[in-house]
């Protein structure tokens, strides 16, 4: 938990006027917009404040609040939020992003079809580490065409180490149609490899 200095003003910043409180999350000190990021989301307008927050704020502890309250929300709305930094160059941030969208799983399912086939392959590899805290016949449903169309051997890497852990005997088809379509790529061969041997063994350990 953050460490937060005798005296300040958190206490009094948390039972501001909502006027007051968006003034402190924009304009206020660190220990104030920390303090202001854990109390807007409760406000009418309290997303858009924190939306609008995080796109210019530096402050890794005050970064944190803005996510936590932006998962407590748990809608597909505060999810969409924090889509756009899956993107970013600031590792830290991408990060943050990452982690937030991995706690509100039910908000993130709407965005999971979009984000599979995203043009950008980064964010494609993220998605499916995402797919990977779905219900198991879902994340199964969505990474199935990864690995029937995806032209990136990382992004099918990514698919199939989730399908490791959370697929079933029907995945099985599709992991061979990938490995004959990478044929040359050593590394996502293995992976698949393994993957079909953790299935099998799971399949047969059911019967």
């Amino acid at each position: 938990m953050p460490l937060v200095r005798r005296g300040s003003s958190n206490a009094a910043v948390s039972s501001l006027e909502p006027s007051a409180l968006a003034a402190a999350l924009s304009g206020g000190s660190i220990d104030e917009r920390w303090a202001a990021a854990r109390s807007v989301a409760d406000m009418p307008n309290g997303l858009s404040l924190l939306g609008d927050a995080l796109s210019r704020e530096t402050d890794p502890r005050v970064r944190e609040a803005i996510f936590t309250s932006m998962v407590r929300t748990r809608t597909p709305e505060s999810a969409a939020a924090v889509l756009p930094y899956l993107r970013s160059d600031d590792a830290s941030l991408r990060a943050g992003a990452l982690d937030a969208l991995r706690l509100m799983p039910e908000a993130t399912a709407s965005h999971l079809p979009g984000l599979l086939i995203d043009k950008d392959a980064d964010v494609r590899v993220l998605a499916c580490e995402l797919v990977r805290n779905q219900p198991v016949s879902e994340a199964s449903r969505l990474l199935q065409p990864i690995l029937a169309t995806e032209s990136q051997a990382n992004v099918c890497g990514a698919a199939v180490e989730v399908l490791a852990e959370v697929g079933g005997p029907d995945v099985l088809p599709f992991l061979a149609a990938c490995a004959r379509r990478f044929p040359d790529d050593p590394f996502l061969s293995f992976a698949i490899q393994v993957a079909r041997g953790r299935i099998g063994s799971q399949a047969s350990s059911r019967d």
